[in-house]
């Protein structure tokens, strides 16, 4: 009996630690994506408040979705192998900005002659479904953690705190540093290969510990 339970220690700390590292990712890929949605539009439809004014609406949208839905997957058997899925379907869904960014938006550029209703259905179309992944890893990583309910707004806001440094991270590299060096495709692919090594980290942690709990 003592031997298991020192076994099972090592586990019980890499578990908080894996899940952190990965809401900071996602955290940080959020503003990332959310920052490189600027120059994307700019070409077709400016820079002006009302281009942000749209990305920001359609973020804010995708994330209260996102969270909504998290949450709810949170409630039936919340496992790692899931959570990795998370992650793959993020990467997966940031590749058709790279792929057919352009076609869709001169297409809408070409159907809607008003700027404002463009930027909002390019902005839709491109960030929508890629936000609203992100947006259900933060609940569910909170379910992930909690195993006690006098526990879980503790580690509901030290998770939210580490997710916010990651978006902090991810505002200032994007706008400082990342748009100057490269390319935004660049970055993009970037950003998916890091949500892809997320996912594998994520299923590696199932593994592990569905191996040391068997």
């Amino acid at each position: 009996m003592e031997e298991t339970i020192t076994s099972t220690r090592p586990v019980a700390s890499a578990k908080p630690t894996l899940v952190f590292a990965l809401a900071f990712t996602s955290g940080f890929s959020i503003m990332a994506v959310e920052l490189l949605g600027g120059r994307i539009l700019a070409p077709y439809f400016g820079s002006s408040i009302y281009v942000w004014g749209s990305i920001i609406t359609v973020f804010m949208v995708a994330l209260s979705l996102g969270y909504l839905i998290g949450g709810r997957l949170s409630l039936h058997r919340p496992s790692f192998g899931r959570y990795s899925l998370f992650y793959a379907l993020s990467a997966l869904a940031l590749l058709p900005i790279v792929l057919f960014g352009e076609a869709i938006m001169a297409a809408v550029f070409l159907k809607v002659t008003d700027p404002r209703y463009g930027s909002l259905l390019a902005a839709t179309a491109l960030f929508l479904l890629p936000t609203i992944l992100l947006g259900m890893i933060a609940p569910y990583s909170v379910r992930l953690l909690v195993q006690h309910q006098q526990h879980s707004g503790q580690v509901a806001g030290f998770l939210y705190f580490i997710s916010t440094l990651g978006s902090a991270l991810g505002t200032l590299a994007t706008s400082f540093y990342l748009v100057l060096w490269f390319e935004v495709d660049t970055i993009m692919l970037t950003l998916v290969a890091m949500l892809l090594l997320g996912a594998l980290a994520a299923f590696a942690g199932h593994l592990r510990f569905k191996r040391v709990l068997s």
